[in-house]
């Protein structure tokens, strides 16, 4: 499954499907102190009145500078040293289990970030693909592509996707 971003900016984007369908948007209203990221997920209307599909919050992360942020996902409460603790030299790769009792790693490269499985086989699960501007090859919006294998769990991978991403994306604004 592809997640197309509606921005690169992933504290506040709208995630579409390749036919342009709302599935997934975050949010993050500016203020001084602890900022807090709610995710949303569409929830097809059932009234047949009214066809419009709205949004749900399932989740958030408060970002913390200084000590371990929280995750939070259907009502379940998660530090971030706990939940998803950061491993090797430099911090760039984050482990979490899944609902499906499997361990899963993000690891955070310099220009992306990739979902695999914590084992022996390493597969990759999922990537993100950042914006193309056409330079150089054709134009393309941000996407992260999700292997069909984890759409069980689509809703914990979108919430650390967004969270090692903004990671990512700091440490990279901070070697500039």
């Amino acid at each position: 499954m592809r997640l197309i971003l509606s921005s690169e900016g992933v504290r506040n984007t709208t995630m579409t499907n390749e036919d342009g369908q709302v599935l997934y948007k975050t949010s993050t209203p500016l203020r001084f102190g602890v900022r807090t990221t709610t995710l949303y997920k569409v929830v097809p209307n059932a009234d047949p009145d009214d066809m419009q599909d709205h949004l749900k919050a399932i989740g958030e992360i408060e970002w913390h500078a200084m000590g371990p942020s929280i995750l939070r996902l259907h009502g379940q409460e998660m530090t971030t040293d706990t939940f998803i603790p950061r491993h090797g030299i430099r911090g760039r790769k984050r482990t979490f289990k899944g609902p499906d009792g499997f361990p899963y790693r993000w690891d955070m490269d310099f220009k992306f970030v990739r979902l695999s499985r914590n084992d022996a086989t390493r597969q990759e699960l999922a990537r993100f693909h950042r914006r193309r501007l056409g330079i150089i090859g054709s134009k393309r919006d941000p996407f992260l592509d999700v292997d069909p294998s984890l759409m069980h769990m689509l809703d914990m991978v979108v919430l650390t996707f967004v969270y090692v991403e903004k990671l990512r994306m700091d440490k990279e604004r901070r070697s500039r």
